[in-house]
């Protein structure tokens, strides 16, 4: 019962870097559509606004769902038999996917409210509404931010394991 399985538990974490990888192409879409949006919005094209808020709430759909397929197969191989110092970098990696999702999910909120509410006639609507993309737009950076050190920490936990194991 004994027998290490961070071989197998390792596997199961390669299958998972392919759904980062989907996210990571994902991203880059997204962080295109924001400044794409922004411009819709300060010329204050309402179809453009939904059409591109539109988009962007199916991308980060799509993204959630990798994501989720990731976290659920790092979650697998953290439950076997698996050494220390892999079940931490596996931690930092959930950790890092889960931060991920949450900022994910907040610029998709953003991208909603814009989608169903942006309406360049009514001022008090549209400012209340830029208001709110601004706010989540850089709780989304914060989060990414932290993501991206949990991420790196994560990463620098593994090459410091190698190095040990090299020695």
């Amino acid at each position: 019962m004994s027998s290490d399985e961070t071989a197998e538990a390792a596997q199961i974490v390669k299958d998972a870097n392919g759904d980062l990888g989907k996210i990571r192409t994902l991203y880059k879409n997204n962080e295109n559509k924001r400044e794409e949006l922004k411009k819709a919005m300060e010329s204050n094209n309402a179809e453009e606004v939904r059409k591109i808020s539109d988009e962007i709430v199916y991308l980060i759909n799509d993204g959630a769902s990798a994501g989720k397929s990731a976290i659920e197969k790092i979650q697998k191989a953290q439950e076997m038999q698996i050494n220390e110092d892999y079940r931490e970098y596996l931690s930092l990696k959930e950790e890092s996917l889960t931060r991920t999702l949450e900022a994910f999910e907040n610029y998709r909120q953003a991208a909603r409210a814009l989608r169903d509410n942006y309406d360049p006639k009514n001022k008090l609507l549209r400012e209340k509404i830029k208001e709110e993309f601004k706010t989540r737009s850089e709780n989304y950076r914060k989060i990414m931010e932290t993501a991206r050190d949990y991420s790196n920490r994560a990463n620098e936990l593994a090459k410091d394991a190698a190095r040990r194991q090299n020695q």
